[in-house]
């Protein structure tokens, strides 16, 4: 059977996310997860929907892929799928071919598990290893500890709550509380938690979002962040323990996140907190057509 490649439409969503949550497994290869789609869908179903594209053979999903930002496609396979020779030459003509609606032409980005076919396949065809990440991993079988600060979990009457740190936590931030309800109304956050820290003078101090994949698998960070003016007192370590513990509720395995290695105070925060390092990742990328 032929692999047909799809834009879902936001009719056809719920198949991806059920996709992408069914190939979430301890030991798997730092991959994309139903919490990036969740995260993306601040945008909207419509623009999530436009942003997300498909590889299915006779009527499977095998491949689910998120265009975040106009050069960056996202992609993850199924486990079983990964050397699948067919599928890798399909999806590397598709992403190599701009009329194919899925990359533009000049420099772009591509993320997919290390080991996938797809990396062997890119590298073959002239595409560099970018800048490195670091994934960091928690299991959640043992009790996590109190964060030992106030953490509250957001709802739609703290919105703007939320909205206010993550815009003071990222530099040039746009979100709002119009954002955060887009994001709550989607499929991916009904297992989904907003979470604030507050210090003892009742300042909001850092946010995270935690993303379920469904009892017994992978749960994810993103994003997480301290606001600039409450930075270096622990907030960070306090709030991914937070994070840590609501995944643990909602029955996840582990907690998963990943960071630009050469952020060493995010990696340094993620490991106060109980997360290991894992082997290094790197997107492809091209230069030129």
């Amino acid at each position: 059977m032929a692999i047909t490649l799809r834009i879902p439409g936001v009719d056809g969503l719920s198949a991806a996310v059920g996709a992408l949550r069914e190939w979430q497994h301890d030991g798997a290869p730092m991959q994309l997860h139903p919490g990036d789609l969740g995260w993306f869908w601040r945008s909207g179903a419509e623009a999530t929907a436009a942003a997300v594209r498909t590889w299915s053979r006779d009527g499977q999903i095998l491949a689910v892929g998120l265009l975040d930002g106009p050069g960056l496609l996202r992609l993850t396979t199924a486990p079983d799928a990964q050397r699948d020779e067919e599928l890798a030459r399909q999806l590397v003509d598709d992403v190599t071919e701009p009329e194919r609606g899925v990359l533009p032409e000049g420099k772009v980005n591509i993320e997919a598990p290390m080991g996938a076919l797809v990396h062997d396949l890119l590298f073959e065809d002239g595409w560099n290893a970018d800048e490195p990440w670091t994934p960091l991993r928690r299991d959640l079988t043992a009790p996590v500890q109190d964060p030992g600060v106030r953490i509250e979990a957001v709802g739609p009457e703290q919105a703007h709550v939320f909205a206010a740190v993550q815009r003071a936590a990222f530099d040039g931030s746009k979100f709002t509380d119009e954002r955060w309800h887009a994001m709550a109304a989607g499929l991916p956050y009904a297992d989904a938690r907003c979470l604030v820290a507050y210090d003892d003078r009742a300042n909001a101090v850092a946010a995270v979002t935690v993303w379920s994949a469904g009892p017994g698998r992978p749960g994810l960070l993103e994003p997480m962040g301290v606001h600039r003016e409450h930075r270096r007192h622990g907030y960070g370590e306090a709030i991914t323990l937070a994070a840590a513990a609501a995944l643990q509720e909602l029955g996840s395995s582990s907690a998963l996140v990943c960071t630009p290695s050469s952020n060493v105070g995010a990696v340094a925060t993620y490991t106060s907190a109980g997360f290991q390092q894992r082997p290094e990742v790197r997107d492809r990328y091209r230069d030129t057509p």
